[in-house]
């Protein structure tokens, strides 16, 4: 069996590692297509599990508009879909990797699993683009790999055969025990390097769209204030390439004595920064799924989540992005001892650390194909 992945973020990557090399010991013959969506961050985590592209098609660009992202995702896998003799392609997530991806596989007739499959926020513009590209993958994929229950009953609402659908439990939980295990020293060293060794921190990260302006700019400003407040107390924030994220983020906080901003972190750097911090504040997916296992609570800076497993198991908190709304939550979190050992504790509705073996073991027995 040949089975095809395709990928192009940092999130991407790190969700499909694991799955990869389960594939592989599993005797399957697992390809990568880099799209590279975002290079640099994609290339720090393939170098880290060991994986080289078999088809690396670098469309990134800079200041790239979602319309030309898409226009040349598609003229690069034509070629390589229409030849590469695929049983299988596997796409993850919501970028619009994954969407074209599954359109032009679909275009040539191979059947398409999508893992992390079912996620639903049920607004149009929020999160955006990403929940536009989980609804038009569901509708190409032939089969679907969801993490949660809820998940699964959002594709059973959606019409989805219950037949082809599986529970597996999220992939990145599987990333995060294998680093964990594995790296325990050299995530010791990261917080040694960077000075935080025995310190309180807020990790923050900000990227999303929807964010970009004035909400990003509110969100700055009510950091600053919880910073003025506690000031034994830092923010760690590794700061997105996208210009749209920089040209706020390092206005407001360039040259505060607590803040420490640094470049993306590379993934074993971002998962010692958070198995550390106190708490985390951010608008990532990813973060809501990794937080749990690690103990640690987040404040989402979102109106809206996909993920609300997260919610509802204790872990994560909604709080948008005004000012008010993220000083308060901030502060309520740092001071009240009760509300943080609740969400520290709370359970992680993700999974045990096995999905890729699941989402194997389906393959193998060749379910859902067309």
């Amino acid at each position: 069996m040949k089975v095809g992945l395709i990928f192009g973020t940092r999130p991407e990557a790190i969700k499909m590692a694991p799955l990869y090399h389960a594939l592989k010991r599993s005797g399957i013959d697992a390809k990568v297509i880099a799209t590279a969506q975002h290079r640099e961050m994609l290339d720090q985590v393939l170098e880290i599990f060991g994986i080289k592209a078999d088809y690396d098609l670098n469309i990134m660009k800079d200041r790239q508009t979602l319309s030309g992202l898409t226009a040349r995702l598609c003229e690069s896998l034509e070629p390589v879909l229409s030849d590469a003799g695929f049983d299988w392609l596997l796409t993850q997530g919501d970028t619009t990797s994954t969407f074209v991806g599954s359109l032009i596989s679909f275009y040539h007739k191979i059947p398409v699993g999508h893992v992390e499959a079912g996620l639903r926020s049920n607004e149009r513009y929020d999160p955006f683009p990403e929940e536009i590209n989980r609804r038009l993958t569901s509708h190409l994929a032939g089969f679907h790999f969801a993490p949660t229950e809820r998940a699964k009953q959002n594709l059973l609402n959606e019409g989805v055969d219950e037949d082809l659908i599986t529970i597996t439990g999220n992939t990145v939980i599987d990333a995060l025990k294998w680093i964990v295990s594995r790296k325990s020293d050299k995530l010791d060293r990261v917080i040694e390097t960077m000075g935080l060794t025995d310190k309180r921190y807020l990790l923050m990260t900000m990227h999303r769209r929807e964010n970009h302006g004035e909400r990003m700019k509110e969100t700055m400003k009510a950091v600053k204030s919880v910073l003025n407040r506690y000031p034994d107390i830092r923010l760690v924030f590794p700061v997105h390439y996208n210009p749209a994220v920089r040209d706020v983020v390092y206005p407001e906080l360039a040259g505060h004595q607590q803040v420490i901003l640094t470049e993306p972190a590379e993934y074993l750097e971002f998962i010692a920064l958070m198995r550390d911090a106190f708490l985390i504040l951010s608008d990532s997916g990813g973060v809501q799924e990794e937080a749990p296992t690690l103990g640690k609570p987040v404040l989402v800076l979102r109106e809206t989540t996909e993920r609300p497993e997260a919610v509802s198991s204790g872990v994560a908190k909604l709080i948008g992005t005004t000012r008010k709304s993220v000083y308060e939550n901030t502060c309520s979190l740092i001071e009240d001892e009760r509300l943080y050992s609740e969400m520290s504790r709370a359970s992680n509705p993700f999974g045990d650390g096995k999905a890729s073996e699941r989402i194997t073991d389906v393959l193998l027995r060749g379910h859902g194909k067309d």
